[in-house]
């Protein structure tokens, strides 16, 4: 009995112990799945604390009636402005009438992992703001702590390399205390020990800088190149609602998104000679003259205003590639757009907001599985995933509530490698 009574003791607390480290873990996998998703989908428009395209999120819950409204909201905004909501409508208006992207993949639980990620990041950065007035804030807005890490190693080394001196002055005293013969202390540049450490240090400084620039090697983010004409996002696609796949014809189709030629452009331009929106302005921020780089397109076309246009004189624009994907790396637009139904802004940023095009994301390996772990695939009403009966069936019957692109093969190397 003793035994017994001990025993349910000694387990009852290990078994607390288990499940509140149970409890700790699913916690923090779920605030990192918040993060992911919040990665994956909002960060192109939208940032914790700063006004992007789209509004600030800290305190949303706050703005909004109740989180069913804003579940509505993401799953399609424009039925909810539709509905006469007044807070969906003036918040519509104040952003130029500019949509938010729908996002009927995103189940509920992901709406709320992403909400509860947003309330967690507000904190910290509210945390942040009412700190001390002399204490450092950069390194953790920025989340980086790499400044931080390097001053207390410095400091760690510096108090070290002083005790070390301290105990060979101690030994020293006490050797002459007890007449022990003092040896010829060693040079710094002979003693082995100190060329060890420095050694040992370079190594460590070396292999990092290295592996840093290694896994950086041939990523260009936010890479924005001066273009042979000035083309504003801003303008076309943004003010004039041209349709993307208007001018990227191969983004249904093929790998490639396909640049529009000279003629899809003088389909327009043959008739609008001239610029009169709002003033334009490149990435140092000089105003651009809309009218004259329409004139350069004329140039490129052979056409003059006024003259029927011979196609057959015109040269194409050499325009500066902006994305770039390693040679090993397999990657179709039309198997994302077209299957997949990913959303442009996804990987593109809110183009329609740019003046001009730079790279928004980093399109590194860890990114893109990023992305194929947390995006969920539109199974409903796509004969692309007609295969796939299984998913479908355990879908009707609750068994699961989505399937993600991991599911289907999206994180197998074979996938973009090959």
């Amino acid at each position: 009995m003793f035994k017994l009574r001990q025993l349910t003791t000694i387990t009852t607390p290990k078994k607390y112990l288990l499940l509140f480290v149970s409890f700790l873990f699913s916690a923090s996998l779920f605030a990192q799945d918040g993060k992911a998703l919040f990665t994956a989908n909002c960060a192109s428009c939208h940032s914790v604390t700063k006004k992007l395209t789209g509004p600030a999120l800290a305190g949303v819950e706050d703005r909004w009636p109740s989180r069913e409204k804003l579940h509505d909201w993401v799953h399609n905004s424009a039925k909810v402005i539709q509905s006469g909501d007044p807070y969906a409508v003036n918040l519509f208006n104040e952003y130029n009438k500019t949509p938010m992207t729908p996002f009927p993949q995103l189940s509920t639980k992901d709406i709320d992992a992403i909400l509860d990620y947003v309330k967690a990041e507000a904190g910290k950065a509210a945390a942040a703001t009412t700190a001390p007035a002399g204490e450092t804030q950069t390194a953790a807005d920025n989340g980086d702590q790499t400044l931080l890490y390097g001053i207390l190693t410095l400091i760690l080394a510096i108090v070290a390399f002083t005790l070390l001196y301290i105990n060979a002055n101690l030994k020293k005293m006490a050797d002459d205390k007890e007449g022990v013969p003092a040896t010829e202390p060693i040079p710094f540049w002979r003693n082995k020990a100190y060329i060890t450490v420095f050694t040992l240090i370079l190594f460590l400084i070396g292999g990092y800088l290295i592996t840093d620039g290694a896994v950086g090697l041939g990523r260009q983010q936010k890479y924005e190149p001066h273009q042979p004409i000035f083309f504003s996002h801003k303008v076309h696609p943004g003010v004039n609602q041209i349709n993307c796949q208007y001018c990227h014809i191969g983004v249904y189709q093929g790998k490639q998104a396909t640049i529009p030629t000279v003629n899809i452009c003088m389909n327009c331009h043959m008739a609008i000679n001239e610029y009169k929106g709002e003033k334009l302005y490149n990435a140092e921020g000089k105003e651009v003259d809309g009218t004259a780089e329409i004139q350069k397109l004329y140039k490129y076309a052979g056409f003059e205003t006024g003259k029927p246009w011979d196609p057959s004189k015109a040269k194409p624009i050499e325009w500066v590639r902006i994305h770039n994907l390693p040679d090993h790396v397999f990657f179709s637009h039309a198997q994302h757009v077209n299957a997949g139904r990913v959303q442009c802004q996804t990987c593109h940023g809110e183009v329609t907001s740019y003046n001009e095009m730079f790279q928004f994301a980093p399109l590194s390996m860890g990114w893109c599985i990023n992305c194929h772990r947390t995006t969920k695939v539109q199974f409903e009403s796509n004969g692309f995933y007609s295969m796939y009966e299984k998913y479908k069936e355990d879908i009707r019957n609750h068994k699961m509530d989505s399937v993600t692109v991991k599911d289907i093969g999206g994180a197998e190397c074979q996938k973009c490698h090959y």
